[in-house]
C-alpha cells in the first residue's frame, strides 16, 4: 500500500500555548477539542502535528520527540525565524520555547539539522532530506571544528548544553597559532547561544565581545556571514 501518512501526537501543558506558538511559525489549526480530552491538530503545508493535553505536565521533563525531514532546511528555519521576530521581536533562544540554528551533526553523518523546543518540551528535530543533498558535508577538521562538531551533538541533539559548554570552555582555554579565525568566532558564537540557553546573560556577552577582537581577512569575514548573523540575533535576544 501507498499514500500512507503518520503524525505524531505530542504532550503539552496547554493546547492554547501550543495554538499560539505554532501560529507564529506558520501552522494553522485544523481541529480542536476541549472534551473530553482537550486536543489540538496543526498543519503547516505537508507538515501536521498533533497534541493532547495533560493537567500538570512540566514541558521540562517533556521526552516528547518528532522528526522532520524537509528539502530545504535554511527556508524552513528562515520561516520559522521570520514568525518569531514578528511575534517576538527576536529568535527565541533560551528557555522554553526556543529554537537552534541549522548545523551539520556528526552523529548523523554531517546532515543538516535545527530543532525546535515547543511550549511543551516537545523537541521537533528538523534534518535536510538527504536525497536533495548528494554531497555530505565534509568531516570537521582542526582542533575547533572537532571541538565545535562534538558541543553540537551533546547541545542540539541530546539536549546537554552544560556538557556542550565544558567541551568550548576546554577548546577556547588552550589556543594555537594555527587555529581557524572563522571557526574561532563559530566556537565563540555558539558559546554564547549555549550560554543564553542556560541563562547566563554574563558570558554571553563576553563571548559576543570577544568576537569583534578576531582579526578577518575580506575571504573570512564573508564566509563567517552566516554566523555574524547568528550573533547580531544573539546581541538582540540580550537586550
Amino acid at each position: 500500500m501507498t499514500n500512507e501518512v503518520t503524525v505524531p501526537l505530542l504532550p503539552c501543558a496547554s493546547i492554547d500555548d501550543i495554538e499560539t506558538f505554532y501560529g507564529v511559525l506558520g501552522f494553522s489549526t485544523t481541529y480542536k477539542q476541549r472534551k473530553p480530552n482537550p486536543g489540538l491538530g496543526l498543519q503547516r503545508e505537508d507538515l501536521n502535528l498533533h497534541f493532547f493535553e495533560i493537567a500538570g505536565f512540566d514541558p521540562e521533563q517533556s521526552y516528547g520527540s518528532c522528526l522532520v525531514i524537509t528539502s530545504d532546511i535554511a527556508e524552513l528555519h528562515r520561516a520559522f525565524a521570520t514568525g518569531m521576530r514578528a511575534a517576538y521581536g527576536k529568535v527565541l533562544v533560551s528557555g522554553v520555547p526556543r529554537m537552534t540554528r541549522p548545523r551539520a551533526r556528526k552523529n548523523a553523518d554531517g546532515v543538516g539539522g535545527f530543532s525546535v523546543i515547543d511550549p511543551g518540551g516537545n523537541w521537533i528535530r528538523v534534518f535536510q532530506n538527504t536525497a536533495t543533498m548528494p554531497t555530505p558535508a565534509p568531516a570537521p577538521a582542526g582542533r575547533l571544528a572537532k571541538a565545535l562538531a562534538n558541543a553540537v551533538v551533546l547541545a542540539d541533539s541530546k539536549g546537554d548544553a552544560g556538557q556542550a559548554v565544558r567541551v568550548l570552555d576546554s577548546a577556547l582555554a588552550r589556543p594555537q597559532a594555527d587555529d581557524d579565525p572563522v571557526t574561532h568566532v563559530e566556537v565563540l558564537v555558539y558559546r554564547a547561544e549555549l550560554a543564553m540557553a542556560l541563562h547566563d546573560r554574563d558570558t554571553a556577552t563576553e563571548m559576543l565581545a570577544r568576537v569583534e577582537h578576531i582579526a578577518l581577512n575580506p575571504d573570512e569575514t564573508a564566509r563567517a556571514a552566516p554566523t555574524f548573523e547568528i550573533a547580531a540575533d544573539l546581541t538582540a535576544a540580550l537586550r
